[in-house]
């Protein structure tokens, strides 16, 4: 989540240039569903993860079109679809193979079609060889980011408590978002970095305060385990997080957009909030297979 420095001048529905009352409004309405289908049915939660992901990587492809680097969405969405389904009933093996033969379908996907979805016919031999490096590149990057690491939401959800590990996760997230932002908004002085200027530390310094608090409390509550596992769980959520604002920041200004999307209001697209959490995931449910 971006953040505005308290001197920054307004833009949009706020002064920090967001249409605030839009953006609560999908925020509450996407924890509602979570929730819902998380503690119902724990394969709905799957079919919302899949969905949402999925729109990100359709943003995805679409972005790196315009520059002109070709991804066969196909093989992509249904490659991401087959290794949330690998991870949740065959573990972190059935991921990673999942992931490696999805690897060898997009190349040879790219090779026969040209990556836009065109057959041998009607395109040479030129046509179909040109930027195959540049889109087999892109497709593989695809690959990993965000479907590779959103398969670690299955391996979280997987076990008898994993509605509540999901629910640590995506709290712990959520709160590095609103710690940064209202941090920032308040007391935002100093700059991180010229990656993504609404950023200050003041805005950090918010994210990993929020972070700590919500993990060492959720973690004694939900997971029976001690304050300083969910504190640490927290911080480096708080640092992670951050870090998955500011690669999603590179891949736009690399790619010359503002938003990835605008499916939801006040928030952009669906890769704009999932940069966090895909980033986040991997190291979280790293330290709840050592802690729990």
């Amino acid at each position: 989540m971006e953040e505005r420095t308290a001197g920054s001048s307004p833009s949009g529905g706020s002064r920090t240039g967001r249409n605030l009352p839009a953006a609560i409004a999908v925020g509450v309405g996407l924890g509602a569903l979570v929730i819902a289908t998380l503690y119902t049915i724990k394969e709905l939660f799957l079919v919302v993860v899949v969905a949402a992901v999925g729109i990100g990587v359709v943003e995805m492809t679409r972005a790196f079109a315009s520059r002109g680097i070709r991804v066969p969405v196909v093989p992509v969405l249904v490659s991401m679809a087959a290794m949330q389904a690998g991870a949740y009933w065959g573990g972190p093996a059935w991921l990673l193979g999942v992931f490696v033969v999805s690897v060898f379908v997009v190349l040879i996907w790219r090779m026969f079609t040209g990556g836009d979805g065109e057959g041998e016919q009607g395109q040479g031999a030129a046509g179909r060889t040109a930027g195959y490096v540049r889109d087999a590149t892109g497709s593989v990057f695809l690959l990993v980011y965000p479907p590779l690491l959103a398969g670690f939401v299955a391996l979280l959800l997987a076990p008898g408590d994993g509605r509540d590990r999901v629910i640590v996760f995506i709290a712990v997230t959520v709160a590095s978002d609103i710690g940064g932002y209202v941090a920032g908004v308040l007391f935002g002085r100093h700059q991180l970095t010229v990656i993504s200027p609404k950023k200050t530390w003041e805005g950090l310094a918010g994210s990993v305060v929020a972070c700590t608090l919500v993990g060492g409390w959720l973690v004694t509550w939900l997971l029976d385990g001690q304050i300083w596992q969910g504190a640490l769980i927290g911080a480096l959520g708080a640092v992670l997080a951050t870090v998955g604002d500011l690669i999603e920041s590179m891949i736009k200004r690399d790619l010359g957009i503002k938003d990835l999307g605008t499916i939801l209001p006040g928030h952009g697209g669906l890769m704009d909030r999932l940069d966090s959490l895909v980033t986040t995931l991997v190291p979280v449910w790293l330290l709840m297979a050592l802690f729990f």
